[in-house]
């Protein structure tokens, strides 16, 4: 892999990664996604794989140029300052959007993940018994995982640490939303909203010279639980990312089938027109997380009323949502013309 780029390049793979951040936040969506159709999901895997033995040796031998060309750093390092970036500025306009035009994101989503389908579907030619049952066992998983009940949320770090493990298969795995097994698992307030925003004030309050953070006990402990989870997040994604990598070179038709497979069960995830279920108490009142929010249980879909204008507003964003997969293709098509 060249570390030679362009500025465009650059400047794109940033972009990339404010995507992958933002989708990654996104329950039901995934941000292996992004790089799937984004045409960068091979790189990616491969260049994760590149953070083995021989790197960290590289390493302490102080021989840093080396190192940086071993993993394809350009192209590590400014995909996930993207993602970095996303996860303080463009996930948190996705989380107002969220609480304020709830149905139109999804409908964005969906039609981006139907346009997913698409994308990954219309070049494979490999349909045969083998890739066929398999496309069907991603099938069934997907909508599987779709019905599936939250746990109740748990702090203890040893688990937290595999949760970071587990959700950041998203990333690795097209179809696959780390934050949706968070919710299955009953922590994606406390990893994903929580943690987060605890960092977010900390980091806040040491550029504005206030340390008070440091006497803060439940801060403190709230920022533990994100090392541990970052610390499993970085562990899982280079495990996961030798162990897709073998996948795809020795099996890369029967890995694409079940994606699609996959990714076509999990539509029920992000279907739009659906109605919230709050988590309550044995007395039935709801439970709250810290920043006063209900705490989701799992959600009631139905089918949508074509006499509302809501409706076609979001079967607008649906197609938007197609779209922008379909000028993803085209970006991808174009570049590939013009080296």
């Amino acid at each position: 892999m060249s570390e030679v780029r362009s500025l465009s390049d650059k400047f794109f793979l940033v972009v990339k990664g404010l995507c992958m951040g933002a989708a990654n936040k996104v329950p039901g969506v995934s941000g292996g996604i992004v790089a799937f159709v984004g045409g960068f999901y091979e790189e990616f895997i491969y260049s994760l794989q590149k953070i083995n033995g021989k790197a960290f040796k590289l390493l302490l031998r102080g021989r840093f140029k080396s190192f940086h060309a071993y993993i394809n750093g350009s192209f590590l390092s400014l995909l996930i300052f993207g993602m970095l970036v996303s996860y303080f500025s463009i996930s948190k306009i996705l989380d107002y959007f969220l609480e304020q035009k709830e149905l139109f994101v999804w409908a964005a989503f969906f039609g981006m993940i139907l346009g997913s389908i698409y994308y990954i579907g219309k070049d494979f030619n490999h349909w045969k018994k083998t890739t066929i049952t398999a496309g069907l066992i991603g099938l069934v998983i997907g909508i599987s995982i779709s019905f599936l009940n939250p746990a109740k949320e748990n702090d203890n770090l040893l688990f937290i640490f595999l949760c970071g493990i587990i959700s950041v298969s998203g990333m690795t795995l097209p179809g696959l939303s780390g934050s949706f097994i968070l919710i299955l698992l009953g922590n994606y307030v406390l990893l994903l909203v929580d943690s987060v925003n605890a960092l977010y004030d900390t980091l806040s309050e040491v550029f504005r010279g206030d340390f008070s953070f440091s006497k803060n006990e439940d801060r403190l402990n709230t920022l533990k639980i994100l090392a541990v989870f970052t610390t499993g997040s970085a562990v899982g994604l280079v495990t996961l990312s030798h162990v897709l990598s073998y996948v795809l070179k020795h099996f890369k038709n029967i890995t694409t089938a079940v994606i699609i497979g996959f990714i076509t069960g999990s539509l029920g995830v992000v279907w739009p027109w659906k109605t919230t279920i709050y988590k309550t108490s044995s007395s039935g009142q709801l439970i709250y997380d810290s920043n006063g929010k209900e705490i989701i249980s799992n959600y009631e879909r139905f089918w949508p009323n074509f006499t509302l204008t809501e409706t076609w507003w979001a079967l607008f964003f649906v197609i938007l949502g197609f779209v922008i997969l379909l000028g993803l293709d085209w970006y991808g098509k174009k570049r590939k013309q013009s080296v």
